[in-house]
C-alpha cells in the first residue's frame, strides 16, 4: 500500500483519483503533483514502482500543505475569527451557518434537530 503524507492511498484506483484521498489535495492539485513527479496518472497505484511513489511523496511534502498541518491551520483561522469576535467568528461560536445560508428552514447540518414532534399515544383498553 502506497503511503503519501501519512495517508494510505487505495491500491485499486487510478493514481489521479487515489491522490485525492489526501486531505488538502483535490483533482487539480493532484494532477499538478503527478505531472511534477513525472508519473502516468492513468496507472493504478498497485502498478507504481517504489521510485515513482517516492518521487510523488517528495513533491507532495515539498509543495503542498496537507493533512495535519492544513487541519491545524484551518482550526487556527477559525479560532482567530472567534477571538476577534467578528460576525463569522460569532456564527462559528454559536454553531450557525457561516456563509449566509438561511436558518428559518433547513440548516439542519449546522444547527442540529432541536426537537422532533412526538406522536400522540392512544390509550390501550384493558
Amino acid at each position: 500500500m502506497a503511503r503519501i503524507a501519512g495517508v494510505d492511498i487505495p491500491r485499486n484506483k487510478k493514481l489521479e483519483i487515489a491522490i485525492t484521498y489526501i486531505f488538502g489535495i483535490g483533482r487539480t492539485n493532484g494532477m499538478e503533483a503527478i505531472q511534477r513527479a513525472n508519473v502516468d496518472p492513468q496507472r493504478r497505484v498497485r502498478d507504481l514502482t517504489e521510485e515513482e511513489i517516492a518521487r510523488l511523496r517528495e513533491v507532495v511534502e515539498r509543495e503542498y500543505v496537507v493533512e495535519g498541518d492544513l487541519r491545524r491551520e484551518v482550526q487556527m483561522n477559525i479560532k482567530r475569527l472567534m477571538d476577534i469576535a467578528c460576525y463569522r467568528g460569532l456564527r462559528h461560536r454559536r454553531g450557525m451557518p457561516v456563509r449566509g445560508q438561511r436558518t428559518r428552514t433547513n440548516a439542519r447540518t449546522r444547527r442540529g434537530r432541536k426537537g422532533q414532534a412526538i406522536g400522540i399515544k392512544k390509550k390501550t383498553k384493558k
